[in-house]
């Protein structure tokens, strides 16, 4: 790029870099210090850069149609006309991905985006939950979600309720410390195997199962990236929050909140000594909200703060 553009002032922004040098990136780009940006998909969402009016997408042929339409929108957000020029491979290129990018061409009015959903459905089918025409690689959870919904419902059935969805969606538990949680694609590259640890992380019922699978990933594909071991922490941690009853747990840079379902296994007459005693770190916000106030801006000091609070609420938690 700089050899064909010798003038061009030029950056570089992709998810492996440092937060605080991302930023810096894309806030010069923003303020125009640089007017070149190369990057991968990391701009997909989130970013609104009126000055930006053209777009490379290099390999077009190997982004979705709801990517493409995401990556598009990153240019074109003030008066200016944009450019966006996909460039797939010349010869390379299945039939499903030059329908790909012939709808994503013929698309450029407002609300385009149920038009593309509609073509997406086209393209790679409905598919089904159980079966052999299951689209994408819905093989690989649709039979387990099935039958945890089945056994929801069977359930809801011998206790003479009426069964229903917010059985199942009521007993999940999210948990968002702000950090990358995943398993990289160069960590196990075979996006089924991918898709199948993901699975079992998720359906792993102790911290035992959660270890069996730490050792696994270990021995088959070596030293576990930040990312992946950040992906068994949170799944520890929402085994944690399911046994106390705690809905929601979300932590950021300056502390998060704790959400309880009404029936859950807190503590109250602890909960509220810890408020007494620490008034600028904690307070409720609300009836089953716990606020908390703390300088977590390090992941590590996230994670840790997180986990240790975990378990003074699993240490006094009530029978």
């Amino acid at each position: 790029m700089a050899e064909l553009v010798p003038e061009a002032r030029i950056a570089i922004g992709h998810g492996q870099m440092r937060e605080r040098e991302l930023e810096r990136v894309m806030n010069d780009f923003h303020h125009q210090r640089f007017n070149v940006l190369v990057c991968t998909t990391i701009i997909e969402t989130g970013i609104d850069i009126p000055t930006a009016n053209t777009i490379i997408i290099e390999r077009a042929d190997h982004f979705g149609l709801a990517q493409l339409h995401q990556l598009r929108g990153r240019v074109g957000r003030s008066h200016h006309q944009p450019m966006r020029l996909l460039t797939p491979h010349p010869k390379a290129m299945t039939t499903d991905a030059q329908k790909r990018l012939e709808a994503i061409a013929s698309l450029e009015d407002l609300g385009a985006g149920f038009a593309l959903a509609t073509h997406d459905l086209e393209i790679r089918g409905a598919g089904e939950l159980l079966g052999e025409d299951q689209s994408g690689q819905m093989e690989t959870i649709g039979f387990s979600l099935y039958m945890e919904l089945l056994e929801n419902a069977v359930d809801a059935l011998k206790a003479g309720r009426e069964p229903s969805l917010e059985d199942l969606t009521s007993q999940q538990t999210e948990v968002e410390l702000r950090m990358p949680s995943l398993l990289p694609d160069d960590f196990i590259p075979d996006v089924n195997t991918r898709l199948s640890f993901y699975k079992r992380i998720a359906s792993a019922k102790n911290e035992q199962d959660l270890e069996e699978i730490k050792v696994e990933l270990i021995d088959r594909f070596g030293r576990l990236p930040d990312a992946a071991r950040n992906l068994l922490d949170i799944a520890r941690l929402r085994q944690q929050a399911q046994k106390l009853g705690i809905r929601k747990l979300e932590s950021n840079e300056k502390g998060g909140v704790i959400e309880f379902n009404e029936k859950n296994n807190v503590n109250p007459v602890w909960l509220i000594g810890l408020l007494q005693k620490q008034p600028q770190h904690f307070r409720l916000d609300g009836p089953t909200r716990l606020k908390f106030m703390q300088d977590l801006e390090e992941r590590k000091t996230r994670m840790d703060w997180v986990r240790q609070f975990m378990r003074q609420l699993e240490e006094n938690a009530v029978a």
